[in-house]
């Protein structure tokens, strides 16, 4: 099993960053990856580098991660240095920002396209020592062993113990500022992994106890029943370690499609999605249904009705690219469940 091997969690603990990162400055120059809402914030100005390190500000409105844009950060980076490379990453912000920072550690080191390793164990040379601060709980990418990234045909994860965190730093009042409705999708995401987990195949005894405790702090903060923001930042860690040591299911399997077609952001694709997907999760997709009412979240309406026939086929064959999550959900005749017929009717609610 395989898990992050050092956690740092507690309110404040960023403040400790430059002394947490001063062991690895023996190593190289550091790369920080920060999402560009932190220039709003001022978190960009506080971050500790020097001289010698590289700061990526990562706009993550307009897309979500994509192969081209990590190959690009790749080269600029080994450019910029001429060829040196970093002791360090560190990614700080959402799980499209870690994301990147995961990528690009995989990618300084790995030769050719980040394309040619999406998918299972892929990746054939150890990455750069990267460490994962998040701002934004739910996606749980601080403690998985994928990183998602889009490219021109396909959403696909980079699925290895590569693509792990060597270091996570969690300090709860970095979520302070995260507007209502982004915390509610974000952290959906988490609650969705914990649903899928818990109600796979590939299940063991750790990804079961990981899921459970995150489904309560997940319930306890979105049913407003005392949670805090300490309550959403650990189960989003348990989450994402729960999907480590299990699988995703039928929610993530079909937004996959929803984000690739039509360019909705991961935690709002899955929400789209889970809505339809009672009787796949008939225990969990109803307090779902209570969670945005008490939330007051209204999702958007008739999103595939534009969709023509080419699309369409291109989201269902997305679909049945996730053959692990769906094998973990359905069982070895999955695709006599979840049919093409099926796919395209569930996607036709949405």
């Amino acid at each position: 099993m395989k898990q992050v091997p050092k956690v740092i969690f507690g309110r404040g603990s960023f403040k400790k960053l430059s002394e947490v990162i001063s062991t690895y400055r023996d190593d190289g120059y550091i790369i920080f990856f920060i999402d560009h809402a932190h220039k709003k914030t001022g978190l960009v100005d506080l971050l500790p580098s020097d001289k010698n390190d590289l700061t990526f500000v990562i706009d993550t409105t307009s897309h979500e991660p994509k192969t081209d844009q990590v190959d690009l950060l790749r080269d600029e980076i080994l450019k910029t240095k001429n060829q040196e490379l970093p002791g360090l990453i560190i990614g700080i912000g959402g799980g499209s920002t870690m994301d990147i920072s995961k990528a690009v550690s995989i990618m300084l080191t790995n030769e050719g396209s980040s394309r040619l390793y999406q998918g299972w164990d892929l990746v054939k040379k150890p990455p750069i020592t990267k460490m994962g601060i998040p701002t934004l709980s739910g996606a749980g990418t601080e403690a998985s062993r994928t990183t998602v990234l889009s490219a021109t045909d396909k959403k696909y994860g980079i699925n290895s113990d590569q693509s792990m965190f060597n270091i996570v730093m969690m300090d709860p009042d970095l979520l302070e500022n995260v507007p209502d409705d982004q915390k509610f999708f974000t952290g959906m995401d988490c609650y969705i992994h914990g649903v899928e987990a818990s109600e796979g195949s590939y299940i063991n005894t750790f990804g079961s106890a990981y899921a459970k405790q995150s489904l309560e702090l997940c319930t306890k903060v979105f049913l407003k029943e005392g949670g805090t923001n300490d309550d959403l930042m650990v189960a989003s860690y348990l989450g994402g370690a729960s999907v480590t040591n299990s699988e995703a299911g039928v929610v993530h399997a079909m937004s996959y499609g929803i984000s690739l077609v039509l360019g909705y952001r991961h935690g709002l694709a899955n929400c789209i999605v889970f809505r339809q997907l009672e009787e796949f999760y008939p225990k969990h997709v109803p307090v779902f249904l209570k969670m945005l009412e008490i939330n007051n979240i209204v999702l958007p309406e008739n999103v595939t009705k534009g969709v023509n026939r080419e699309e369409m086929s291109v989201m269902i064959e997305m679909t049945y690219r996730m053959a692990r999550p769906l094998t973990s959900a359905l069982g070895d005749n999955w695709k006599n469940i979840l049919t093409e017929e099926k796919i395209e009717e569930l996607y036709s609610k949405m």
